[in-house]
């Protein structure tokens, strides 16, 4: 006959089981990402290979990592067919060394917005940054700085008009530079208009 321990424990040792199956790491071979949800092949401890994984992520934000993908694999209920991944990323590419109380969001080009301590940090690692489908740019500063040239012709190409707030506008000053003549000293009358148009 069984003592009242070894009894408990054997009652208790399919619950301890699925315990232990509940949360391992995983490795994520594949991400489909058609659906309303992603969903992963997920290379599980002991060659175990999971099919149709769904992989949750937080409200707003989605990616897909390149490289060696890992994150954490969660058996809902203990029942390893029923598993979702969470923190699904590639170490290869993370920030470093960010201070306490910083965030980024990065990818594998080296493109990043970092909030820092100082301000925030867009690092668009070459590549071009592109605003649309807005009816309005509002930058409310007192400064705007540019290390470009903006007296160079096509540092900066208006489709539409430049003014501020419609007092004045670039094709107003063009129109009166266009028009102007000036008074000639000494001689009389005023000089004609300028032979080479501002267009």
């Amino acid at each position: 006959m069984m003592d009242a321990q070894t009894l408990v424990a054997r009652m208790m040792a399919p619950l301890a089981r699925r315990l232990r199956l509940m949360v391992g790491r995983g490795v994520v071979t594949s991400i489909a990402d058609g659906g309303k949800v992603q969903t992963a092949q997920v290379k599980l401890l002991d060659g175990e290979v999971r099919d149709g994984v769904e992989i949750l992520q937080q409200y707003g934000m989605t990616s897909i990592p390149p490289g060696q993908r890992e994150g954490l694999y969660f058996a809902v209920g203990g029942d390893r067919d029923h598993g979702v991944m969470i923190c699904v990323a590639d170490r290869k590419f993370r920030l470093r060394e960010i201070a306490p109380g910083e965030a980024a969001l990065y990818d594998d080009l080296g493109q990043r917005v970092h909030l820092t301590r100082e301000g925030i940090v867009i690092d668009g690692a070459g590549l071009p940054v592109k605003i649309f489908n807005t009816p309005l740019v509002t930058i409310d500063a007192p400064l705007v700085s540019m290390t470009g040239d903006l007296a160079v012709a096509g540092n900066i190409v208006a489709q539409g008009d430049i003014s501020d707030h419609g007092t004045r506008s670039m094709a107003g000053m063009r129109g009166t530079y266009n028009d102007h003549t000036h008074h000639e000293n000494g001689v009389g009358g005023n000089t004609s208009k300028p032979s080479q148009a501002m267009s």
